[in-house]
Protein backbone atom coordinates (compact mmCIF):
# COMPACT_ATOMS: atom_id res chain seq x y z
CA UNK A 1 0.00 0.00 0.00
CA UNK A 2 1.39 3.39 -1.01
CA UNK A 3 1.49 6.22 1.55
CA UNK A 4 -1.78 8.12 1.59
CA UNK A 5 -0.13 11.41 0.64
CA UNK A 6 0.99 9.94 -2.69
CA UNK A 7 -2.60 9.45 -3.82
CA UNK A 8 -4.11 12.54 -2.17
CA UNK A 9 -2.87 15.90 -3.49
CA UNK A 10 -4.33 17.81 -0.54
CA UNK A 11 -2.04 15.97 1.89
CA UNK A 12 1.13 16.89 0.03
CA UNK A 13 3.40 19.72 1.19
CA UNK A 14 2.69 23.20 -0.14
CA UNK A 15 6.42 23.42 -0.91
CA UNK A 16 6.11 20.76 -3.58
CA UNK A 17 7.81 21.65 -6.86
CA UNK A 18 4.92 20.32 -8.92
CA UNK A 19 1.23 21.10 -9.21
CA UNK A 20 -1.57 18.56 -9.23
CA UNK A 21 -0.95 14.88 -8.46
CA UNK A 22 -3.84 13.41 -10.41
CA UNK A 23 -5.88 14.19 -13.52
CA UNK A 24 -8.52 11.99 -15.11
CA UNK A 25 -9.65 8.81 -13.38
CA UNK A 26 -7.43 5.81 -13.98
CA UNK A 27 -8.77 2.84 -15.90
CA UNK A 28 -8.91 -0.39 -13.87
CA UNK A 29 -5.87 -1.82 -15.65
CA UNK A 30 -3.86 1.36 -14.99
CA UNK A 31 -4.79 1.30 -11.31
CA UNK A 32 -3.75 -2.35 -11.13
CA UNK A 33 -0.24 -1.46 -12.34
CA UNK A 34 0.34 0.54 -9.15
CA UNK A 35 -0.11 -2.66 -7.15
CA UNK A 36 1.66 -5.08 -9.49
CA UNK A 37 4.40 -3.32 -11.45
CA UNK A 38 5.35 -0.23 -9.44
CA UNK A 39 6.35 -2.14 -6.27
CA UNK A 40 8.84 -4.13 -8.35
CA UNK A 41 10.38 -1.02 -9.93
CA UNK A 42 10.14 1.50 -7.10
CA UNK A 43 13.27 2.56 -5.26
CA UNK A 44 13.19 1.93 -1.52
CA UNK A 45 14.32 5.19 0.03
CA UNK A 46 13.67 3.76 3.49
CA UNK A 47 16.87 1.74 3.00
CA UNK A 48 20.34 3.20 2.44
CA UNK A 49 21.28 3.61 -1.20
CA UNK A 50 23.75 1.04 -2.53
CA UNK A 51 27.27 2.32 -2.97
CA UNK A 52 27.02 1.34 -6.65
CA UNK A 53 23.70 2.30 -8.26
CA UNK A 54 24.21 -0.19 -11.08
CA UNK A 55 23.24 -2.94 -8.63
CA UNK A 56 19.69 -1.56 -8.56
CA UNK A 57 19.01 -3.10 -11.96
CA UNK A 58 18.42 -6.79 -12.74
CA UNK A 59 20.52 -6.48 -15.90
CA UNK A 60 24.13 -5.27 -16.29
CA UNK A 61 24.39 -1.51 -16.92
CA UNK A 62 27.47 0.62 -17.43
CA UNK A 63 26.11 3.90 -16.08
CA UNK A 64 22.98 5.41 -14.53
CA UNK A 65 20.97 8.45 -15.64
CA UNK A 66 18.14 10.30 -13.93
CA UNK A 67 15.13 12.02 -15.48
CA UNK A 68 13.21 14.35 -13.16
CA UNK A 69 9.53 14.71 -13.98
CA UNK A 70 9.30 12.39 -16.98
CA UNK A 71 5.64 13.23 -17.74
CA UNK A 72 4.25 10.49 -19.96
CA UNK A 73 7.70 8.88 -20.14
CA UNK A 74 8.29 9.46 -23.86
CA UNK A 75 11.94 10.49 -23.52
CA UNK A 76 12.84 8.05 -20.77
CA UNK A 77 11.26 5.08 -22.54
CA UNK A 78 12.89 5.86 -25.88
CA UNK A 79 16.28 6.26 -24.21
CA UNK A 80 15.88 2.99 -22.29
CA UNK A 81 14.99 1.09 -25.46
CA UNK A 82 17.92 2.57 -27.38
CA UNK A 83 20.44 2.05 -24.56
CA UNK A 84 19.88 -1.32 -22.86
CA UNK A 85 23.27 -1.05 -21.14
CA UNK A 86 22.35 2.22 -19.42
CA UNK A 87 20.25 2.29 -16.27
CA UNK A 88 17.52 4.91 -16.00
CA UNK A 89 15.88 6.28 -12.88
CA UNK A 90 12.64 8.12 -13.59
CA UNK A 91 10.90 10.47 -11.18
CA UNK A 92 7.26 11.43 -11.64
CA UNK A 93 4.79 12.52 -8.94
CA UNK A 94 1.83 12.80 -11.34
CA UNK A 95 -0.38 9.70 -11.10
CA UNK A 96 -1.52 9.60 -14.72
CA UNK A 97 1.99 10.06 -16.10
CA UNK A 98 3.28 7.24 -13.90
CA UNK A 99 0.43 5.00 -15.03
CA UNK A 100 1.33 5.53 -18.71
CA UNK A 101 4.98 4.80 -18.04
CA UNK A 102 4.18 1.63 -16.08
CA UNK A 103 2.04 0.30 -18.94
CA UNK A 104 4.77 0.97 -21.49
CA UNK A 105 7.53 -0.53 -19.33
CA UNK A 106 5.52 -3.69 -18.79
CA UNK A 107 4.57 -4.00 -22.47
CA UNK A 108 8.19 -3.64 -23.61
CA UNK A 109 9.60 -5.66 -20.69
CA UNK A 110 12.20 -2.99 -20.03
CA UNK A 111 14.66 -4.13 -17.38
CA UNK A 112 16.84 -1.01 -17.18
CA UNK A 113 14.36 1.38 -15.53
CA UNK A 114 13.71 2.07 -11.85
CA UNK A 115 11.09 4.55 -10.65
CA UNK A 116 10.40 7.03 -7.88
CA UNK A 117 6.75 8.04 -7.48
CA UNK A 118 7.24 11.18 -5.43
CA UNK A 119 9.11 14.46 -5.32
CA UNK A 120 12.69 14.34 -6.64
CA UNK A 121 14.25 16.23 -3.73
CA UNK A 122 14.02 13.21 -1.43
CA UNK A 123 15.59 11.03 -4.12
CA UNK A 124 18.49 13.41 -4.69
CA UNK A 125 19.23 13.40 -0.98
CA UNK A 126 19.25 9.58 -1.03
CA UNK A 127 21.58 9.13 -4.00
CA UNK A 128 25.29 8.48 -3.36
CA UNK A 129 27.97 10.99 -4.32
CA UNK A 130 29.14 10.95 -7.95
CA UNK A 131 26.70 8.17 -8.84
CA UNK A 132 25.03 9.59 -11.97
CA UNK A 133 26.24 10.17 -15.52
CA UNK A 134 23.41 12.51 -16.49
CA UNK A 135 20.40 14.33 -15.10
CA UNK A 136 17.62 15.55 -17.39
CA UNK A 137 14.90 18.06 -16.50
CA UNK A 138 12.63 18.51 -19.51
CA UNK A 139 9.91 21.17 -19.56
CA UNK A 140 9.45 21.48 -15.78
CA UNK A 141 6.62 23.58 -14.40
CA UNK A 142 7.86 27.20 -14.81
CA UNK A 143 5.77 28.60 -11.95
CA UNK A 144 5.49 31.95 -13.78
CA UNK A 145 4.08 34.05 -10.95
CA UNK A 146 6.71 35.74 -8.78
CA UNK A 147 5.17 34.47 -5.56
CA UNK A 148 5.60 30.91 -6.84
CA UNK A 149 9.23 31.18 -7.96
CA UNK A 150 10.31 29.39 -4.80
CA UNK A 151 8.63 26.30 -6.27
CA UNK A 152 10.80 26.21 -9.36
CA UNK A 153 12.89 23.09 -9.25
CA UNK A 154 16.09 24.82 -10.25
CA UNK A 155 17.29 26.52 -7.09
CA UNK A 156 20.76 27.04 -5.63
CA UNK A 157 20.21 24.23 -3.12
CA UNK A 158 19.14 21.82 -5.87
CA UNK A 159 22.19 22.71 -7.98
CA UNK A 160 24.41 21.77 -5.05
CA UNK A 161 22.69 18.39 -4.95
CA UNK A 162 23.09 17.95 -8.71
CA UNK A 163 26.81 18.64 -8.28
CA UNK A 164 27.06 16.12 -5.47
CA UNK A 165 25.37 13.21 -7.27
CA UNK A 166 26.85 13.79 -10.75
CA UNK A 167 30.23 12.31 -11.52
CA UNK A 168 32.96 14.53 -12.93
CA UNK A 169 32.15 15.14 -16.58
CA UNK A 170 28.50 14.29 -16.06
CA UNK A 171 25.78 16.51 -17.52
CA UNK A 172 22.73 18.32 -16.25
CA UNK A 173 20.43 18.86 -19.24
CA UNK A 174 17.51 21.26 -19.15
CA UNK A 175 14.75 22.10 -21.62
CA UNK A 176 12.14 24.84 -21.35
CA UNK A 177 10.01 26.88 -23.73
CA UNK A 178 9.66 29.67 -21.16
CA UNK A 179 12.36 32.29 -21.73
CA UNK A 180 12.22 33.56 -18.16
CA UNK A 181 12.88 30.09 -16.76
CA UNK A 182 15.75 29.62 -19.22
CA UNK A 183 17.34 32.86 -17.97
CA UNK A 184 16.67 31.87 -14.36
CA UNK A 185 18.39 28.51 -14.84
CA UNK A 186 21.34 29.91 -16.77
CA UNK A 187 21.96 32.57 -14.15
CA UNK A 188 22.03 30.07 -11.29
CA UNK A 189 24.27 27.55 -13.01
CA UNK A 190 26.73 30.19 -14.18
CA UNK A 191 27.29 31.35 -10.62
CA UNK A 192 27.99 27.77 -9.51
CA UNK A 193 31.69 26.86 -9.45
CA UNK A 194 30.74 23.19 -9.91
CA UNK A 195 29.41 23.49 -13.47
CA UNK A 196 30.37 24.90 -16.84
CA UNK A 197 27.93 25.77 -19.62
CA UNK A 198 28.86 23.75 -22.69
CA UNK A 199 27.37 26.04 -25.36
CA UNK A 200 29.81 27.45 -27.92
CA UNK A 201 27.35 28.72 -30.56
CA UNK A 202 23.68 29.71 -30.72
CA UNK A 203 22.56 26.38 -32.15
CA UNK A 204 23.83 24.70 -28.99
CA UNK A 205 20.86 26.11 -27.09
CA UNK A 206 18.45 26.39 -30.01
CA UNK A 207 18.64 22.74 -31.04
CA UNK A 208 18.22 19.62 -28.96
CA UNK A 209 21.16 17.33 -28.26
CA UNK A 210 21.49 14.39 -30.68
CA UNK A 211 19.61 11.83 -28.55
CA UNK A 212 16.90 14.20 -27.32
CA UNK A 213 13.43 12.71 -27.69
CA UNK A 214 10.53 15.15 -27.84
CA UNK A 215 7.66 14.82 -25.41
CA UNK A 216 3.98 15.60 -25.87
CA UNK A 217 4.49 18.89 -24.09
CA UNK A 218 7.42 19.66 -26.38
CA UNK A 219 5.16 19.09 -29.39
CA UNK A 220 2.48 21.30 -27.87
CA UNK A 221 4.98 24.13 -27.37
CA UNK A 222 6.00 23.81 -31.02
CA UNK A 223 2.38 23.99 -32.17
CA UNK A 224 1.94 27.15 -30.11
CA UNK A 225 5.17 28.54 -31.59
CA UNK A 226 7.08 28.72 -28.32
CA UNK A 227 10.74 28.14 -29.08
CA UNK A 228 12.52 25.71 -26.74
CA UNK A 229 15.85 26.41 -25.09
CA UNK A 230 18.28 23.53 -24.52
CA UNK A 231 20.89 24.02 -21.81
CA UNK A 232 23.69 21.60 -20.93
CA UNK A 233 25.88 22.14 -17.88
CA UNK A 234 28.87 19.86 -17.31
CA UNK A 235 30.11 18.86 -13.88
CA UNK A 236 33.66 20.02 -13.39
Amino acid sequence: MWPQRLMNPELYSARAFFGRRKGHKLRPRQAELFDTVLPRLALELERPAPAELRTLFPVPVSEVRLEIGFGGGENMLAQARARPLTGFIGVEPFVNGMAKALAAIEAADLQNIRLHFDDAISLLAWLPDASLARIELIHPDPWPKRRHWKRRFVQDAAIKQFARVLRSGGDFRFVTDISDYASWTLQRFLRSSDFEWTARRADDWRKGWPDFVGTRYHAKAAREERAPCFLIFRRR
